[in-house]
This record gives structure tokens, sequence and C-alpha cells, in this order.
């Protein structure tokens, strides 16, 4: 065993820290999760307009996408920890508020409460940005040439629980009550984060630095674990070293409709189910599970996909997936062929996703949490602008389904973006394709 090896204990290890990391992130989104599925309810109640509903459904996305930036760009400074457990006490602070105002307010006394449900709303969504902060965790963990698939794997579990919780969630209020789900779901967050703090280790880089490595000893050591990846060390920095590289911003506007649109159908499409075709709000949970499910797991294939093929094909081929299936959901004429669109529409979405992260490490391997609280929370801005530019579009036609007309528009415009990523290649030496992986 090399001297530096002895010297300097590593805690941890890389699967240790993908799966452990994927139980976080799987954790904090199944939070953001319960407020989707009362959105329905509080719409009825509170006799609120489908652009005031969207705002609603979206409104957990908000935080959780702009704390991704700062969050993300941290873990190049302190590691991934830290940033974690802080963003998952906020959700439970948030999801613990929300069970006082279930036991004191509802459904009778719900009237003028619609500013205190933006509000927890928002402090609920801060455990969607566990994901860049996962994401930069995990990255630090694996070499470049071996990061498509844990980071698929990664994103495509953890992005299930949304899914997942929006269909358990009306099974159990219907067997157990409202207030005991909701505390069932609190208890479960709870186990996540405490199992996180316990049995998470920071990459071996930030192991080094904490123990006094030096640059020379902790490049020797990082050699000798076959680890390529080393933080800018600052999170400013890493924000500023991610902010200057274009590809960057191509990223981002990828991310907006991917990971956005991930986000905002999965809070938008019970609603839509509900209101549109008069399904129950367990089938609208089904329907919705279907939705995520597939468009998280088909993440998990794309990833390791993505370790073997070209991207640029995939990027634009990707998208003309999504193209069909939001066509079809806005002019399905029954209930069937909106299901239909919604599955094409969810493989197209996770495909993306997971051609998307699997470039922020190659294009921005300096600055992978910086770029990652770029591309995350920005593009994850998506899932809060969205469900109300849906909701307006239903509100001004009348008829729900027309406000995927929001999600085409987007596609379109990302189809322009892959070419302008295409030049941006082409203009700094990079193969054309946008680099197959070698």
């Amino acid at each position: 065993m090399p001297t530096d090896q002895r010297k300097y204990r590593i805690a941890g290890s890389m699967n240790q820290a993908l799966w452990i990391a994927t139980l976080g992130f799987f954790g904090g989104f199944a939070g953001v999760a319960i407020f989707g599925p009362l959105v329905p309810k509080f719409t009825l109640l509170l006799g609120l307009t489908p652009a005031a509903a969207g705002l609603l459904s979206g409104i957990p996305n908000f935080t959780g996408s702009l704390l991704r930036i700062p969050f993300g760009a941290w873990v190049d400074s302190r590691g991934g920890k830290r940033p974690f457990l802080i963003l998952l006490g906020i959700t439970l602070l948030g999801i613990a508020l929300l069970l006082l105002l279930l036991r004191a307010d509802y459904p009778n006394h719900m009237a003028g409460l619609y500013p205190i449900l933006l509000i927890l709303g928002m402090l609920i969504g801060s455990g969607i940005a566990t994901f860049s902060v996962g994401i930069a965790q995990v990255s630090y963990w694996f070499p470049k040439s071996r990061q498509g698939g844990p980071l698929g794997v990664y994103a495509g579990l953890g992005n299930a629980a949304p899914g997942l919780s929006s269909w358990l969630l009306p099974v159990a209020v219907g067997g157990l009550g409202l207030l005991s789900a909701y505390s069932i779901w609190f208890g479960l967050l709870l186990v996540i984060a405490i199992l996180y703090a316990v049995f998470i280790k920071d990459a071996p880089w930030f192991q080094l630095r904490r123990q006094g490595a030096g640059d020379k000893e902790i490049a020797a050591t990082m050699r000798s674990l076959r680890q390529d990846m080393m933080p800018a060390g600052s999170t400013w920095q890493g924000l500023r070293e991610a902010a200057r590289v274009p590809e960057t911003w191509a990223l981002v506007l990828l991310y907006f409709l991917s990971f956005g649109g991930f986000l905002a159908l999965t809070t938008w499409l019970p609603s839509l189910w509900h209101v549109a075709y008069k399904e129950s709000l367990t089938t609208g949970g089904v329907l919705t599970l279907t939705f995520s499910l597939l468009a998280s797991l088909v993440r998990v294939p794309g990833g390791l996909l993505a370790d073997r093929v070209t991207v640029r094909f995939a990027l634009m081929g990707n998208l003309a997936i999504m193209l069909v299936g939001a066509l079809v959901m806005a002019f399905a004429p029954s209930v069937a062929v909106a299901v239909g669109g919604e599955v094409v529409l969810a493989v197209g979405i996770g495909l993306q996703n997971a051609v998307v992260f699997k470039l922020v490490p190659r294009y921005v391997p300096q600055a992978v949490g910086g770029a990652s609280g770029w591309v995350g929370g920005l593009g994850a801005f998506g899932g809060f602008v969205l469900p109300p530019l849906m909701g307006y579009i239903a509100g001004q036609t009348g008829t729900y389904p027309l406000g995927l007309l929001a999600v085409v528009a987007v596609i379109l415009v990302d189809m322009l973006v892959v070419g302008w990523l295409g030049n941006l290649a082409r203009r700094h030496g990079t193969p054309a394709d946008l680099t197959a992986v070698s």
C-alpha cells in the first residue's frame, strides 16, 4: 500500500456514497410530492382559478430550484453532507407546519390561507434542491469515465419519489385518514435524514483536505485511488468558473425542459386527470405514478447508454419524442389516447435527463458543483414556471389539456439550443457529435 494511503484514512466507498445519496434524494423529493395530491383539494376548497392552482402546485419547485444553485456550489468547498442535511431539515420543518395546519384548519377553516400554503410549499420544496448536492457528491466519488451509470441510478431512483408518493398518498389517506397518512410521510423522511447523517461520507478529496493533507499529498493519494475529480475549492469560485463556460448555459436551457418539465408535470397531472377527465384522485395518482416512474426509471438505462453512445443525435431524438408525446396529450380525444401520449412524453424526458447531466462533468470538470448548481437550479426552475403557464393557457382556452402547449413551445426552443450547443462544441475543438464517450 502506498505511503500516502497509510497516512490518510478514506472512509466510505463509491457504492456506499451512491446508495446513501440516492436514499437521501429520494426522501427529499418525496417530501415535495406530498403537496401535489393536496392541490386539487385546496383548489376546490378555496375556489382557485387554474392559474392560481398552477402557482400553488408549482411553488415547491421555486425554492427547490433556486436553492440548488448555492447548495450545489457549496459542495465544491464543504462536500455534500452538510448542505444536504440542511435542506432535509428545512423540508421536515415545512411538513411539520403543514401537519399543524391540517390539524387546526382543514377542511372547514381554509379561507384566507392561500398565502400560508404558498409559504409552506416553498419550505417543503427545499428537498428538491438535494438533487444538485447529491449529483456533485456522487460525481466527486466516481471517475469521469464511469459517471453515466451512477448518475443515472441516483437521479432515476430518486426521481421515482414523486410518482410513488402521488400514488401511495391517496391510498394511505383513504385507509388511514389525511393527518395519519401525512404523519407517516413525515416519520419516513425523518428516518431517511437520520440514516443519511449516519452513513454518508464525503468524497476522498474533502476527507483528505480535512485531515490536513497538502496539494501534493492529495494529488498522489487521488491517483492511487484512481480518482480524477477534484473541485475548484470555493463555493463562489465554482459558480464563477462554471458561469464562464458557455456550455453551462446550453445545458441549463435543456434541463429547464427535461427536469423542469418533469417537476411541472408531476404536480400538474393530478389536476389534469381530475378536472379534465373527471378521474378520481386515486386514479389520477396512479396515472401520475405511471408518468413519474417511467420518466425516472428510463433515466437509469439512459445514463448507462450515455456512457457508450454519441450524444448530439440523442439530444435531438429525445426532443422529438417529447414533442410527439406533448402534442398527443394536448389534443387527445380520450383518456386512453392521453395516457399513450403521457407514456411517450415520459420516455423522452427520462432519456433526456440522463444525457444532460452526463455532460456536466465533461464540460465543466473543474467546477462540477458550481455547474450542477446552475444547471440543476435554473434548469429545474421550469418546474415553477411551467405550471402557471399551463394554467394560464388552460384558463384562456377553457380546456386543461391545451395547457401542454406551453411544454410544446419549450421543446421547440430546445431544438434550437441543441444546434447552438453543437456549434459551441465545434468552436472549442470538440467533435461535432458532442463527443462519443471513449
